[in-house]
């Protein structure tokens, strides 16, 4: 059987995909590639799904059984070995859960992240103080202060990504909620997140818009959801929902097509960036 990871990095999600389009292409199903591997056919299945590592010895079978050239396996398993390589993010496996692992890879592989935020100030942008009230009224804060500190470390080591040479186009619609709820009793706290907020609305690479309460209602009022976008051609835009006790991550062509008629209605009505950063301007100034 596959040696068991606790969550797939974003390259064993695309190779995954690729064995699956390779063994359609062969004309196989799962039970014959699993004969030749002498193994379950659901061993096939998982590696496919990229709910295990890619075991090399297998992949090297399965490309020969595809009838793969030499060349063509030999850059798909150097690729293989690389993907099964853990994110820097495993060094919180203590408090990180499995289901939000495949997120934060996702996070760092994308070309373009488009989120809808409905309650808090998004992750990638908060301040150390602003995450910290955030965890510490959540259910993490029962989990006493190491657990709270570990997960505004991972937070802010999540921020790195912005920082980056080659950063992803982020591009949020918050909801005006989203300034009007205190997270604290200490006004410097949204004082100190609405700076940063500012300082990021000046960037390039960030576009933050506000989803007003004048506007009315829209079509994003569910729940808050992220869609992914990368420079792979391999691998196609995915959508993070996340809900108490998990998350799902949706990559049919309907439901991503779906949030993403979904994103561009709400851009449509949403405050301009112009204008969100005269709105975040004047809360400032009245705190």
């Amino acid at each position: 059987m596959s040696e068991r990871r606790a969550a797939p990095t974003v390259g064993q999600v695309v190779l995954g995909k690729r064995l699956q389009e390779l063994r359609e292409a062969a004309g196989l199903g799962r039970d014959e590639a699993a004969r030749v591997l002498r193994v379950a056919s659901a061993t096939v299945r998982r590696m496919e799904m990229a709910e295990v590592a890619l075991k090399i010895p297998y992949v090297q079978v399965l490309l020969t059984t595809y009838g793969v050239p030499a060349d063509e396996a030999a850059a798909f398993v150097e690729l293989a070995e690389d993907a099964n390589q853990p994110g820097w993010w495993q060094r919180f496996h203590d408090v990180l859960p499995d289901w939000f692992s495949l997120y934060v890879s996702l996070e760092g592989a994308a070309r373009i992240i488009r989120s809808y935020e409905p309650h808090f100030v998004p992750g990638l942008l908060q301040t150390e103080d602003y995450a910290r009230a955030v965890l510490e009224a959540g259910t993490i804060g029962q989990a006493g202060t190491e657990a709270i500190e570990r997960h505004v470390s991972l937070r802010m080591e999540r921020q790195r990504l912005l920082e980056r040479e080659h950063a992803p186009h982020l591009w949020v619609i918050m909801d005006e909620t989203v300034l009007r709820r205190p997270v604290s009793s200490r006004g410097e706290v949204m004082r100190d997140q609405l700076d940063k907020l500012l300082e990021y609305a000046e960037r390039d690479q960030v576009t933050l818009q506000l989803a007003e309460f004048a506007s009315g209602p829209h079509p994003g009022t569910y729940a808050p959801f992220s869609l992914f976008r990368f420079a792979e051609p391999e691998l196609p835009d995915m959508v993070f929902t996340e809900y108490l006790t998990g998350a799902l991550y949706l990559d049919s062509r309907k439901e991503v097509s779906a949030h993403l008629e979904v994103l561009d209605h709400m851009t449509a009505r949403a405050a301009s960036a112009q204008r969100t950063r005269k709105i975040l301007r004047e809360y400032r100034e009245n705190l």
